[in-house]
């Protein structure tokens, strides 16, 4: 790793004690300090396998995914983040609520890290479940070369089952020799769905097979960290409970249509009974409408004699997380309609102060935008300003032909409604999927004050465009 220089030591330093003052709304008092140390770095690791070549990555401690990060809910995790790139870089906690200072994005919440200097995040977790980490600095290149990594933060007490399990989905552009293509921020790829991978891995691997037995139970925590790829994941015949979204607690239920969709950010932690025979084997298969069905991985049974119970498993239902409970009924109402992007009505959008038309907007690197208009970069002025404790309803309207993942840090919000319709589990999540042409109402208690990102995770859709900051006061 790298050595601290003193500057950078002392500005994480004071953002850890600034934090630290800062209450959380439902946070539990703090019992212990998990520490880690990442390194983010150039590495060469083996995604394809013989007879191609290993492949040229940026990991986390030479590993993509990044090690798995633990803690207890309630514990405190404290992480040294040091650069050995050549690019600035930060770690965003995707997902958690934490203080303004520990959110990981440059120049909004602090200074870029720099080639050959470190960073100390620390925050108490309050949340149990399923969430991960990633660069917010040149987030499409950084995640699209390999930097990202589950971060787990474990229920006060065991769920009763066999084994716990997480899987980290991403998607690579990879030439035929298996090295990275080097075509980030193609202007095609931005104004269309974003960078699409040829090659899609599980914790990053391209498995064949993944061991099961007869009668297990399984808690599998699924991640989706691609750039752009939505995963629509069909797991044959098993009969998965999706038991979590987004790292919360949701009534244990069957997947719509018998698909755990998934968009760039999102995460799912499922139930899955193994009820195959021994020595059988069931296909995990991917089939998202807009792309061909491919085989993801077979679940291969072995040959041991299923797994004997005393009795019967009951439903898994997870204990809720500490998250205000907005009051709809006296809710403060914003509307954010996101334009732009090929076959879209967007004609013309303010940038750098002026109207400009669509043409001269992707002279300048960008094809959509938020409510008209187009910032640069990750620091300017709030689209909308909340009162603290403020109930708040969001109404996010998806102009444009395009899939969009909207993710909203900083806060956990419940989705009401999905183009006019109420949802039938009022699930929390930190990130919602518009489908084209479609709108989604979200609702949350603003209580955590700051200037926050609100933004597509298609990673290409926000660099051009579709991100903006809201401002909790």
């Amino acid at each position: 790793m790298p050595l601290f220089s003193r500057r950078r030591f002392l500005a994480s330093a004071a953002a850890v004690a600034a934090a630290s003052a800062l209450p959380l709304a439902g946070r539990a008092r703090a019992q212990a300090i998990a520490t880690h140390r990442l390194a983010a770095r150039p590495a060469r690791v083996t995604l394809i396998g013989p007879p191609h070549p290993d492949t040229e990555v940026w990991a986390y401690n030479g590993t993509t995914p990044g090690p798995v990060l633990r803690v207890r809910q309630g514990d405190r995790l404290r992480v040294e983040v040091a650069n050995a790139l050549e690019a600035d870089t930060t770690v965003h906690w995707h997902g958690i609520r934490l203080p303004h200072a520990m959110d990981g994005v440059p120049h909004l919440t602090q200074p870029p890290i720099r080639p050959g200097e470190s960073f100390v995040y620390e925050f108490e977790c309050a949340d149990a479940g399923t969430f991960w980490y990633h660069p917010h600095a040149e987030s499409a290149e950084q995640l699209g070369r390999g930097l990202y990594g589950a971060l787990i933060v474990e229920e006060r007490e065991p769920v009763p089952v066999d084994r716990d399990l997480t899987w980290v989905l991403s998607d690579w552009r990879l030439d035929p020799t298996g090295a990275i293509v080097d075509n980030f921020g193609d202007l095609h790829d931005a104004s269309h769905d974003g960078r699409l991978g040829n090659t899609v891995t599980i914790n990053g691997r391209i498995p064949e097979t993944f061991a099961v037995r007869a009668g297990e139970r399984l808690r599998l925590r699924l991640i989706n960290v691609a750039n752009a790829r939505i995963f629509a994941l069909d797991f044959a015949d098993h009969a998965p409970a999706i038991v979590a979204l987004d790292g919360h607690p949701v009534a244990p239920h069957a997947p719509p249509e018998g698909r755990i969709v998934l968009g760039p950010g999102m995460r799912a932690d499922i139930v899955l009974d193994c009820n195959g025979r021994p020595g059988s084997r069931a296909t995990v298969a991917d089939r998202f409408p807009r792309a061909d069905v491919y085989r993801v991985v077979d679940l291969v049974y072995a040959e041991a004699p299923a797994v004997e119970r005393a009795q019967p498993l009951a439903p898994v239902a997870l204990p809720a997380n500490p998250v205000a409970e907005p009051d709809l009924g006296h809710a403060v109402r914003h509307a954010f309609t996101f334009g732009g992007g090929m076959m879209g009505t967007l004609r013309t959008a303010q940038l750098d102060g002026r109207r400009v038309d669509m043409r001269t907007l992707m002279q300048n690197g960008f094809a959509w935008a938020v409510n008209g208009a187009v910032e640069r970069g990750h620091a300017h002025k709030p689209l909308v300003t909340l009162k603290r404790n403020a109930s708040t309803i969001f109404e996010f309207v998806n102009d444009t032909a395009w899939w969009h993942p909207i993710h909203l840090h900083g806060h956990t919000f419940r989705v009401v409604s999905q183009n006019g319709r109420p949802t039938r589990h009022r699930e929390w999540r930190d990130t919602v999927l518009l489908p084209p042409r479609e709108r989604a109402e979200v609702a949350f208690v603003a209580d955590n004050p700051g200037d926050w990102m609100l933004h597509c995770h298609v990673l290409e859709h926000q660099a051009s465009g579709m991100s903006s900051v809201i401002r909790v006061a």
